[in-house]
């Protein structure tokens, strides 16, 4: 996706229709427009958003307001003012013209609108503009899915919200949406009710056994995909929970008097889960040794019994050191002895030495004595060493529940402390985050059941499938039926196996995008880690245990901004790669959209964005105030700007303080005094003349 122009038409500060705003691309792929705070800045992020989307950022105030009011006070009663804003953009070699529109009416009462209005059309090749047949926001989210937006068009100073916990289910099935993992979804859930229909049509010829097994199993079948639901509905519930304790606890921060309690019952609850993850990974680890080393503990006993066969033959004589039989023959062969005499066949000397032959015959299984005996003496240390890891990490796993134990009990004292507190909103609260705690743990028992309920008929399904495959088909129409079910459960094993591997591959591939871009922004020793919940934590090494970090606002701007770039640089690379792209058109391009990116940052911070960021997309649009370009952002993006503007706020206040920006040597204005009584903003393309 690339963007060419945008146009506003009586959209809140943009009064009348202002010319076509083009965006630059290529080599100098940044467009950046200077405003001061209340210019439009945001206006105009959110142009893109509800032209495509129909949908607004968190800072876009009074939504239902859209129309300028100067247009609005110059209109007659009941004349129609049309608010509009139209997006060119490219897409995979097409381009398109999208519009979206209403009509605001003046009326006695006040201010009334009409419904909104979208139209999309494309190019042809010959030049005339087409409408497609498809409905025109179906287009748009098969280039850019919706809840993939907020990634691409976003408010800088609010990029660290992206990271909030709610947003990861929109994350990892938007990001699938992009790589057209969805289309293997569809041939899994397609392959699934062609299965069923096979299933009935085979109940209806096999035999009365087949007709049982198949019954047994689709009742299973039901049984499973009712659990499935349920098992969405119990995530869905969880995560509605998470967020709305999120919102207690920070309504908590907010009351007086109850702001250090609530950050001690942060602090607390963080380590409580820092603690629980180490005993978890502490656990898996000892797990982990007993299956893949613990069967030498149950050697020892073998071992000895190895060692106290090999000191009884040595003690018997039976393993003669030092000779071999190829040796005793070779002399036997030449006839004569080491000692220099003669060995003639039947001279008892002759004799004497091939006798040796018998002895010697079991120097080979001296030889295999000896290396056995060296593999054993390995089991050994390995037994040692088993012992020592298991002892290793139990006592890991003692330390954190002693800790553990104190966490909790300090928690529990701090709720006490919360649900006592004199003030009566503070009491809610907490009575309201130990309800919403309660349903959490009753449904994660639930979620715990459903799973292993999950598991069994699955095992289930299995068994009686087998069943079906041993019955003797002796019709024709039988073995067809069977032979097609066969194919389709095996089509959609293998799709799901596909499926796995890509989401795997392309989770592992981004988190190595998001540390990458992260290091090369952040002086931090931190490492993003992304796990498959697409789940974005910031963690640090400490004596070899990783430890979750509380990541500041810059750092929390940082990692969201290189997630960002991870997702765009990871979809462009999977997608121009032929092999790996799935069922889906180009998904190699797309812009990035930011308003203020650099408002909470200190200057290294700055200077490493302003780098990076031009390369983290193939096109970026900044929108920046007067003293959040100047100094080192401008000097690291000078040279990526290939188009830039100045957003000219008219102030009705007569006495507002004016305000200019210097670009290029030409001054340009940012605030004037407006001619008349209304505000607005004008877009004025810097290198163009004025005369002001």
């Amino acid at each position: 996706m690339k963007l060419i122009s945008i146009q506003f038409k009586n959209f809140r500060q943009f009064y009348g229709e202002t010319p076509e705003i083009f965006l630059a691309c290529g080599e100098r792929n940044t467009t950046v427009f200077h405003g001061n705070n209340g210019s439009g800045k945001t206006a105009l992020t959110n142009g893109f958003t509800w032209v495509l989307y129909e949908r607004f950022s968190a800072a876009f105030a009074s939504i239902d307001r859209l129309a300028n009011k100067r247009a609005l006070a110059e209109a007659e009663l009941k004349q129609p003012v049309e608010c509009s804003v139209e997006v060119r953009f490219e897409h995979d070699r097409v381009q398109y013209l999208a519009k979206r529109w209403c009509r605001a009416y003046n009326t006695k009462t006040g201010i009334e609108y009409g419904e909104t209005q979208f139209s999309l059309q494309f190019a042809r090749e010959d030049g005339r503009w087409m409408f497609p047949q498809e409905k025109p926001e179906d287009v748009v989210a098969r280039i850019l899915p919706e809840s993939l937006h907020q990634y691409f068009f976003f408010d800088g100073e609010r990029i660290e919200q992206l990271m909030r916990d709610d947003k990861r289910a929109e994350i990892a099935e938007a990001t699938k949406t992009l790589l057209g993992i969805d289309a293997i979804d569809w041939g899994i859930r397609h392959l699934k009710e062609a299965r069923k229909g096979l299933d009935n049509h085979l109940k209806g010829i096999g035999n009365p056994e087949t007709k049982k097994f198949l019954r047994e199993k689709q009742q299973r079948e039901q049984a499973l995909e009712a659990i499935d639901r349920r098992l969405v509905e119990i995530q869905a519930e969880l995560e509605r929970s998470e967020a709305l304790k999120h919102a207690l606890n920070g309504r908590l921060l907010e009351l007086s008097g109850a702001a250090q309690l609530q950050t001690t019952r942060n602090t607390l609850t963080v380590r409580y889960e820092e603690l629980l993850d180490r005993i978890q990974k502490a656990r898996q680890e000892i797990a982990r040794v007993v299956s893949t080393r613990g069967y030498t503990v149950f050697l020892s006993e073998a071992t000895q019994q190895f060692r106290n066969l090999v000191d009884r033959l040595r003690e018997r004589g039976e393993f003669p050191r030092g000779i071999q039989r190829e040796f005793v023959e070779e002399l036997l062969d030449k006839q004569r002895c080491i000692c220099g005499n003669d060995l003639k066949p039947g001279s008892s000397s002759f004799e004497r030495v091939r006798s040796w032959t018998n002895k010697a015959s079991v120097a080979d299984v001296e030889e295999t004595a000896i290396r056995m005996s060296t593999q054993v003496d390995e089991i050994d240390r390995e037994t040692e060493s088993v012992w020592q890891a298991i002892d290793r990490w139990s006592e890991d796993i003692k330390t954190a529940q002693v800790e553990l134990i104190q966490v909790e009990q300090q928690l529990d004292a701090t709720k006490d402390q919360l649900r006592d507190f004199p003030d009566e909103d503070v009491q809610q609260l907490q009575q309201r985050l130990d309800d919403l705690e309660t349903r959490s743990n009753e449904l994660n028992q639930e979620l715990g059941a459903k799973k292993q309920q999950r598991t069994e008929l699955e095992r289930e399904i299995a068994n009686l499938s087998k069943q079906v495959d041993r019955q003797q088909m002796n019709e024709h129409k039988q073995l067809v039926a069977q032979r097609r079910i066969a194919a389709t459960q095996d089509a959609i094993e293998r799709l799901i196996q596909v499926k796995d591997r890509f989401e795997d591959k392309f989770r592992l591939s981004l988190e190595e995008r998001v540390q990458a871009l992260f290091r090369q922004i952040s002086f931090t020793p931190y490492l993003p880690k992304l796990n498959e919940k697409y789940e974005l934590q910031l963690v640090e090494n400490t004596s070899g245990h990783e430890q979750l970090v509380a990541a500041s606002t810059g750092e929390n701007q940082i990692l969201s901004l290189s997630f960002i770039g991870g997702i765009i640089d990871g979809v462009r690379a999977w997608s121009r790669n032929q092999r790996q792209t799935l069922i889906g058109p180009d998904s190699s391009t797309y812009p990035i959209v930011m308003d203020s990116p650099f408002g909470s940052l200190d200057e290294i911070y700055r200077r490493q964005v302003a780098q990076s960021i031009p390369k983290l997309a193939n096109q970026l649009v900044v929108l920046v105030t007067k003293t959040q370009w100047r100094g080192e952002v401008e000097g690291e993006m000078e040279n990526r700007v290939g188009r830039e503007y100045v957003l000219l706020y008219n102030s009705p206040k007569p006495d507002c303080e004016e305000d200019s920006i210097e670009l290029d040597g030409t001054c340009y204005p940012l605030v004037r005094r407006s001619p008349n009584e209304f505000e607005y903003t004008e877009v004025i393309p810097v290198g163009e003349a004025m005369k002001r």
